[in-house]
């Protein structure tokens, strides 16, 4: 299967969508929670669209800086919509100091890295000979000059690539993960990062795994680190991981943590498309979407309903567009990522890696940037992603009423009019009209008219109509993907909304994958109805500023 196909979205839109993404409203830290949500000192909703930068690898040392300069990658990332880096860090640089007071050019020339010393030394020479804490202070003050937050990320204890439930880093009483020097080594970094104010949290730990996890060591030494890490430096957020890879939270429902502060709290998820095996290319789509996600409800999505936030650290796909497994995957993310309006963090900024697991230069396909760092890897893949960047509600969004829009997972847009008498199109989510759902007549109208979404003909465009009684004006959400809009035409016949994908027009044809058939891909045919506060137009990505 080759890359998703997206319907008439030229450069000119595309860098209009960039434009709005880097358009930010100033956001004042520090951050908490306030039920569901993260906001600001002002109470205003902050969302978090993220991208992971790892710092992890054998050289502890943040990915690209023999590629480009620091400053260009920094503002690459703010380019290209995100407004926070999860960056990640070994326990071993807060713990081992002889590590730590290793320069760049040292832990380089240990590893052989001859080549990424001499492009250090024309892109960063003002960073080659620095420690290697240093020279991660220096990424986050980078980052921050560009209007970045940072979430520090414990990924690992001994530096090299994550994860496997057999390589001791994988939970408490491991081989290289002893919890008093975990510990100790979170509140060492919550300290030297206090004061810094683009840190907005740190992660305890990412993907706890393997054959010693329990729910009791769970609770003892989570609950542990969070008491060092806010204890050190109470104005960030602290973001606390679950068990199995990150995947399951489920016991938090029957015992909460009790911790002596509130208001700070954030829960961390990951889901990618080989979380769930080979599942979306061995089953039906739409039964594996509906399926995968209502796992996800159980484990952890709760916990939104129960007032807390809850943040997608990880997620992504093979931008390559070649993987039919990843983009089935991501469609279904989409969805599901609109509609619960999460926070996130793209998995993975990275275009190349200095070395990992053995392997010199190794070119990083679920990157955003492409091998050299140079440009964006997939401009498509990331026109996608820019439609959940900025909020949909909350607090402080808006004070315009809950709507619906239609958002369309495949593309990443939303259904757009021009006038009554022009087809109905997929346009930014920006440009959205502000419907209602009936859930009793299942009509989908426009807010403050008489005109509602009506099925005309197989095949034929979807228009808007002022007679909103008929079965044509009844959209049901179908198959177990719930994303499926189905109405019947004049002649009763079941159809489902769709994208014709040659003129970027609403149409209705019959309806996709509803079967056991596993060949097939719904994707066009995937639509959410999303809730929304935002009006037209809506100033894009969030930065910061102290107050």
């Amino acid at each position: 299967m080759g890359r998703p196909h997206l319907p008439l979205i030229g450069p000119l839109l595309f860098a209009a969508l960039l434009l709005f993404a880097a358009s930010w409203k100033a956001v004042a830290l520090p951050l908490s929670t306030s039920s569901r949500w993260i906001v600001d000192e002002e109470g205003r909703r902050v969302k978090l669209a993220c991208v992971n930068w790892v710092a992890h690898l054998e050289g502890v040392v943040a990915e690209g800086l023999s590629k480009q300069p620091l400053d260009s990658i920094s503002q690459k990332v703010g380019e290209m919509g995100f407004n926070c880096v999860r960056l990640t860090w070994p326990l071993f640089l807060a713990t081992n100091d002889s590590l730590a007071a290793l320069t760049v050019r040292q832990s380089f020339r240990g590893l052989g890295l001859l080549e990424s010393i001499s492009g250090f030394q024309s892109n960063n020479p003002s960073l080659v000979d620095l420690p290697l804490i240093e020279a991660y202070q220096a990424v986050v003050k980078s980052l921050g000059d560009n209007n970045i937050m940072v979430i520090l990320d414990n990924h690992i204890s001994k530096p090299g690539w994550c994860c496997s439930s057999f390589d001791g880093n994988g939970f408490f009483g491991d081989q290289y993960f002893n919890p008093d020097l975990w510990v100790k080594g979170l509140a060492k970094m919550a300290t030297l990062f206090n004061g810094v104010p683009n840190v907005v949290g740190m992660s305890l730990r990412n993907e706890l795994r393997g054959a010693r996890q329990s729910k009791a060591d769970w609770y003892r030494y989570m609950e542990r680190g969070a008491e060092a890490v806010h204890a050190a430096n109470p104005d960030v957020l602290v973001v606390m991981s679950g068990l199995s890879y990150d995947k399951d939270l489920s016991f938090i429902r029957d015992r909460p943590v009790n911790l002596s502060f509130t208001g700070k709290v954030v829960f961390e998820i990951h889901w990618y498309g080989f979380s769930d095996s080979r599942a979306w290319v061995d089953g039906n789509p739409n039964q594996v979407c509906g399926a995968v996600v209502g796992n996800i409800m159980r484990m952890s999505g709760f916990l939104l309903d129960s007032g807390w936030p809850l943040f997608m650290s990880e997620f992504g796909a093979d931008q390559r567009g070649t993987n039919a497994n990843d983009n089935r995957y991501f469609s279904c993310f989409m969805g599901l990522a609109a509609e619960l309006d999460l926070d996130w963090a793209l998995w993975t900024l990275v275009g190349s890696y200095y070395l990992r697991e053995g392997v010199v230069g190794m070119n990083e396909y679920y990157g955003a940037l492409n091998w050299d760092w140079c440009e964006a890897r997939n401009s498509s893949f990331l026109q996608r992603v820019s439609a959940i960047q900025s909020p949909f509600r909350g607090p402080g969004v808006s004070d315009r009423r809950t709507h619906k829009i239609i958002f369309h997972p495949l593309t990443g847009l939303c259904v757009v009019r021009k006038n009554l008498l022009d087809p109905l199109t997929l346009g930014p989510c920006t440009d959205s009209e502000a419907w209602y759902y009936s859930t009793t007549n299942k009509g989908l109208t426009i807010k403050g008219t008489y005109f509602c979404l009506q099925a005309q003909e197989l095949g034929k465009p979807a228009r808007l109509g002022i007679i909103c009684g008929d079965p044509n004006s009844r959209w049901d959400p179908i198959s177990d993907s719930k994303m499926h809009l189905s109405a019947q035409t004049g002649n009763g016949s079941s159809v489902c909304l769709d994208v014709d994908i040659a003129t970027n027009t609403l149409v209705t044809n019959e309806c996709k994958c509803l079967s056991r058939d596993k060949g097939c891909d719904p994707a066009s045919q995937w639509f959410k109805l999303v809730d929304s506060t935002r009006s037209r137009p809506f100033s894009g990505r969030q930065g910061i500023r102290v107050v």
